[in-house]
């Protein structure tokens, strides 16, 4: 049996913990049921003082940071909050929790924006990891050293785990239950959840929000050139032929802030106009790419396939209003 930690931190995602706790209590009923060994045993744990406010089911024991307690695996849940880094101050205690539990040799799984906690103790440095695809550019922007993947549903780097947004909490789940349960429960699990197993991307489920809180003028000016003249600009020197500044340091300062280049921050606000006509008109495939400032189709294709993960048309099929 695993000893499993699954923190309850200051803004977590009422959802976020409901389905992991659902999924691992199935998995063990599914082997209790089969006369299998118990797979998991899973303890909640808060900072002191926040133990009483934590509504769980009561066959989960709520334990704190400063209690003896080595798990073997630890669970972050998704934040309900938008201003991460505030969320992350108030978890400060998590962070050194989390340091030596992975030191003393535990496995830390992320979930959606779970990640940024995570990503805050500095062990995903260098390591491959995912968060919620709309929530990407302001992880990069916060943590440079980590290996974003956001069009991945689930990443794996050592003992490290992490998942995308919302429902790809179950394909974390389903990944971890496959590990230390096999292939077979992992089957059963998928069934019971209807949850399709071979989804591996999620690229395709996010938006592209423009990150404009920062305090950078000269960047807000570029952004704002972008969002309003996209369908226009012919290049990014264009855009910076009247900044005062070098092309090396605008770009610098543009991912800085941002947490893109000014040549992917086009071609998202572009490709984000794309998909909302993809989604809500009945315009054809050239109109919208004419109408999204791309003279070359067949360029048009190969970036939308590489932002949304799937073809314009597949795309409008899945999502067009009906």
């Amino acid at each position: 049996m695993r000893n499993l930690g699954l923190i309850v931190p200051y803004d977590y995602k009422l959802l976020s913990t409901a389905a992991i706790l659902e999924v691992l209590d199935t998995a063990n009923r599914i082997c209790r049921e089969n006369k299998l060994n118990i797979p998991f045993s899973v303890q909640a744990v808060a900072v002191p003082g926040e133990e009483g406010n934590i509504n769980f089911p009561k066959d989960v024991p709520i334990l704190t940071t400063t209690e003896p307690f080595h798990p073997d695996l630890i669970l972050i849940p998704a934040f309900t909050t938008v201003n991460m880094a505030a969320t992350i101050e108030k978890n400060q205690l998590y962070i050194p929790w989390l340091q030596q539990q992975y030191k003393n040799g535990a496995e830390i799984a992320s979930f959606c924006t779970g990640a940024f906690l995570f990503a805050a103790t500095g062990l995903l440095n260098g390591k491959v990891a995912t968060t919620h695809a709309d929530a990407s550019h302001h992880f990069a922007r916060l943590f440079p050293e980590v290996r974003l993947k956001p069009d991945l549903a689930v990443t794996a780097d050592g003992r490290t785990y992490t998942s995308g947004g919302a429902t790809s909490t179950f394909h974390l789940l389903l990944f971890l239950i496959k590990k230390f349960c096999g292939n077979s429960i992992a089957v059963r699990i998928a069934k019971i959840f209807a949850i399709d197993m071979d989804r591996y991307k999620q690229s395709h489920f996010g938006s592209f929000v423009p990150i404009h809180d920062h305090n950078d003028t000269l960047v807000k000016r570029i952004q704002h050139h972008i969002e309003t003249n996209f369908h226009e600009i012919e290049t990014i020197e264009e855009i910076m032929k009247d900044i005062p500044s070098s092309r090396r340091n605008i770009v610098r300062r543009f991912k800085q802030a941002t947490g893109v280049p000014p040549i992917l921050y086009l071609q998202n606000i572009r490709i984000e106009s794309a998909k909302k006509q993809l989604e809500q008109t009945s315009l054809n495939i050239n109109e919208i790419i004419w109408g999204t400032g791309y003279s070359d189709p067949k360029s048009f294709r190969k970036t939308f396939n590489k932002i949304v993960g799937m073809t314009p048309l597949e795309y409008r099929e899945k999502f067009m209003s009906v």
